[in-house]
């Protein structure tokens, strides 16, 4: 019983394990005189002809290829043996009942070597058993052959001196297997191991919007700077940091940099005109802003500073404040100051000229001193000193003592 419990356990590794399935058809199998393979009546009549038939039932016996094939050695890839199919004649077709299946099929989790060895016996049952020791041999096929992965079936007929079998076989791959020798593994999917389906030849074949050796890199939005962005899902570019813009091509700007640019990320280099770190200091304050008013003239200083040279008659920072040009009381001898916005005039008393009213037309000859009043000439016209108690140019004002209110306690 060796033979027959290590096909079970082939038979089961095979089913949790299989790459690809070596499949052969019994057709058919005509033992027109029912005789073993001595030629003896399988019934054990010692008559011409045999009476009785043979309850035939087969063998199958798969292994590696061998240039002699020996048929004592075990099945390396698979044996088989079926119940009772028939008596002298057995006609086969396709069979899916429990104790026979046809075709037989030979599961194999290893590469295809593309060539095998194959046994078939045919048996008669003399018990109508499945044991060993109640078995005579009918006939024997051996026999060695190349044989490629596909889906057509190969017909063979094997004749002997009294029986004739008809058989096909193939080998296929298993379901995600692919190639000559069913070596390539490939089972579509979509998960985070991988998102493909396969190619007639195993080859993984990457769905829309992933690459890669196991598609599992997705493909970033078209136009994508590779170096500056990535994606965690196809069609999305996400920027790395410092990069910014739908297709993260465009540098981040150093943090408050106001009027600038960059070349890579956090530069801060000033447009024409400006300069700081954040460049905000504006170097050409007098173009863009304008500040001096009133026709003043404006000179940068740098780093956003300027001056305004202010035309006569206006201060102030942006020349806007007007200059009151008689706040001072330029006009001497009683001479009223007029404000012309550019500067100022003096009107003159009588008697008196000049641009500050400085200058006398009189003389001491004209006796101008009142009130017993002195007179000097000098350069500019004339002067008087006044006696105590009088003021005034010409010492015609009487001095009030009292209006400074000196006396004290009450007094009047």
């Amino acid at each position: 019983m060796y033979w027959i419990s290590s096909l079970i356990i082939l038979a089961v590794f095979n089913q949790a394990h299989c790459s690809g399935v070596f499949e052969l058809r019994l057709k058919s199998f005509v033992n027109k005189f029912g005789k073993d393979s001595a030629g003896q009546c399988c019934s054990g009549e010692r008559t011409d002809p045999c009476t009785g038939p043979c309850r035939t039932r087969f063998r199958i016996c798969l292994k590696h290829y061998q240039a002699k094939i020996d048929t004592t050695s075990p099945c390396t890839f698979g044996d088989v043996i079926t119940p009772v199919l028939g008596e002298n004649t057995v006609q086969l077709s396709d069979s899916k009942k429990e104790e026979f299946k046809n075709p037989i099929r030979f599961n194999f989790d290893f590469t295809w070597p593309g060539t095998f060895s194959l046994i078939v016996e045919a048996w008669h049952d003399n018990a109508n058993t499945t044991g060993v020791g109640s078995k005579t041999l009918i006939t024997r096929l051996t026999t060695q052959q190349w044989l490629d992965v596909g889906m057509e079936w190969h017909e063979e007929e094997d004749k002997s001196s009294h029986s004739a079998l008809s058989y096909e076989y193939r080998v296929m791959c298993d379901e995600h297997y692919y190639g000559s020798g069913c070596a390539n593994l490939c089972r579509p999917r979509n998960d985070q191991f991988g998102h493909y389906t396969c190619s007639p030849q195993g080859d993984r074949v990457c769905t829309d919007g992933w690459k890669g050796d196991y598609c599992t890199k997705p493909r970033c939005a078209p136009g994508c700077d590779e170096q500056h962005g990535h994606c965690n899902k196809p069609n999305e570019c996400l920027c790395h940091n410092g990069w910014k813009g739908p297709l993260c091509d465009q540098c981040e700007r150093y943090p408050g940099c106001l009027h600038g640019s960059c070349q890579k990320p956090w530069d801060c280099l000033c447009d024409e005109g400006w300069g700081g770190l954040f460049c905000n200091q504006d170097l050409n304050y007098c173009t863009n802003h304008k500040p001096c008013r009133h026709g003043g003239t404006c000179f940068n200083t740098g780093q956003g500073s300027y001056t305004c040279n202010c035309p006569p008659g206006f201060t102030g920072t942006d020349c806007e404040k007007e200059i009151d040009d008689c706040a001072h009381q330029p006009c001497l001898n009683g001479g009223s100051c007029q404000d012309t916005g550019h500067g100022y005039t003096c009107e003159c008393p009588k008697n008196w000229h000049g641009t500050h009213c400085e200058t006398s037309t009189q003389t001491c000859d004209d006796q101008p001193c009142e009130n017993g009043g002195s007179c000097e000439d000098t350069p500019t016209g004339y002067r008087c000193h006044c006696v105590p108690g009088y003021t005034g140019i010409d010492c015609d004002h009487q001095i009030d003592d009292c209006a400074s209110n000196p006396c004290r306690n009450g007094a009047t």
